[in-house]
């Protein structure tokens, strides 16, 4: 079992920036993918960034030159640095992971979801 603790949320002002992190602990061989979700009440959860193991990021049209995405994989962590916000990011932020337990086990874990709120 691994577990996936995301942080860094909180109320931003129009035109600012946040870090998130996602730090991934337990049962651990390898990560794969990781990748950051979010949501807005009564909407879909949607896709916002992915990375691969080795470095190759893909991004929402909506965030493609304010959103990055990194990790760390000898800490296990991932980031998404968001800059330039908008009231339209306002959402519950989700880190999500692909997770190899063994050479044979890969399952699929998301964190508990950190608020993010854009305003004036």
């Amino acid at each position: 079992q691994a577990q996936l603790v995301e942080s860094g949320g909180g109320l931003v002002q129009p035109g600012g920036s946040l870090r998130l992190s996602c730090a991934a602990s337990g049962n651990i061989f390898r990560i794969s993918t990781m990748s950051w979700y979010r949501q807005v009440p009564g909407k879909e959860r949607e896709l916002v960034a992915t990375i691969s193991s080795g470095g190759s990021t893909n991004y929402a049209d909506s965030v493609k030159g304010r959103f990055t995405i990194s990790r760390d994989n000898a800490k296990n962590t991932a980031y998404l640095q968001m800059n330039s916000l908008k009231p339209e990011d306002t959402a519950v932020y989700y880190c999500n992971a692909d997770v190899w337990v063994d050479l044979r086990s890969l399952y699929n874990y998301w964190g508990q979801g950190t608020q993010v709120t854009v305003s004036s």
